[in-house]
Order: structure tokens, then C-alpha cells, then sequence
């Protein structure tokens, strides 16, 4: 019997939340604010429509934030945590993405003119509609594992899968 409760104990213990990984809502209240917040816990964080540019951002946890309609111009993503992003519609010209991971993130209608995508994980991203037409430090190698449409604009001489 004393096994059971403590293999009990132990199962309750492991299905509690783990306050770690959640999201700072002091640290997403001052970045809706205007704040630079590089290194934040912005997770799930809802930023659509936000028009705030020349931030930094870099290496912050926006996991499965939206960043839907916002305008973020010169602002910073470098080595972020981008995966699952709802991007849809946004404005990121002469953004800097280097580093960030945009696994399955969804940048559908997108303006990414002078962003800088080097290094820049794309697994799964969703470029439909986006214009990329002048992004920097892109690859084929990025692109043949991020999908797009008819309508994407790419750089010269690259392509992507159709999603």
C-alpha cells in the first residue's frame, strides 16, 4: 500500500503545471508598453494590431504568440523562440530574424522587405502571400523547408514548396 501512494504522489507531482515554462505577464505588459524586452518570456503573448518598431526582441520566448496585423519595423528577433507564430499580415521591414527559430510559425501576407532571415530556422513556416522579394541572408536550403504560394515574392534565383 505504501508503494501505491508513493507512486500516487509522484504521478500528481508530474501532472501539475510547471509555472516555468508559462508565460511573464509583467514582461509581456511592459513589451505591448513599447518596452525592449531581448531575453523575455513572451509566450502566447497577443501582440496583434501592436504598432511599435525598432525594439529588441532578441532571444525572447514568443512561442506561440500572435503577432497578427502588428508593425514591427527595425525591430530585433534575433535567436527568438518563434515557433508556432501567427505572423498573419504583419510588417516587418528591416526586421532582423537571424537565429530565430520559425518552426511552423505562419507568416501568410506578410511584408518582410529588408529582413534579415540568415540562419533562421523555417521548418514548416508558412510564407503564402508573404513579399520576401528583398529579404537578406535567405537560402534555398531554408526555403526548400518552408512552404509558400503563387503570390510569395521571392529574392532572384530562389523558390519554395507549395504549401
Amino acid at each position: 500500500m505504501t508503494n501505491l501512494v508513493s507512486v500516487l504522489g509522484i504521478l500528481i507531482v508530474l501532472a501539475l503545471p510547471i509555472n516555468a515554462a508559462a508565460q511573464n505577464a509583467g514582461q509581456i505588459a511592459l513589451a505591448k508598453k513599447g518596452a525592449n524586452c531581448p531575453g523575455c518570456n513572451l509566450f502566447q503573448a497577443d501582440f496583434s494590431g501592436m504598432e511599435i518598431s525598432g525594439r529588441n526582441y532578441s532571444g525572447a520566448r514568443l512561442r506561440q504568440a500572435d503577432l497578427s496585423l502588428v508593425v514591427l519595423n527595425r525591430t530585433s528577433f534575433a535567436r527568438a523562440d518563434m515557433r508556432d507564430v501567427n505572423a498573419y499580415g504583419g510588417v516587418f521591414s528591416s526586421a532582423n530574424f537571424s537565429g530565430a527559430d520559425l518552426t511552423h510559425a505562419s507568416f501568410v501576407g506578410t511584408f518582410l522587405a529588408n529582413a534579415n532571415l540568415a540562419g533562421a530556422r523555417l521548418e514548416g513556416t508558412n510564407f503564402s502571400g508573404a513579399e520576401l522579394g528583398k529579404a537578406r541572408g535567405l537560402t534555398q536550403g531554408q526555403l526548400d523547408r518552408a512552404c509558400g504560394d503563387q503570390q510569395t515574392q521571392l529574392p532572384r534565383g530562389l523558390r519554395i514548396p507549395t504549401c
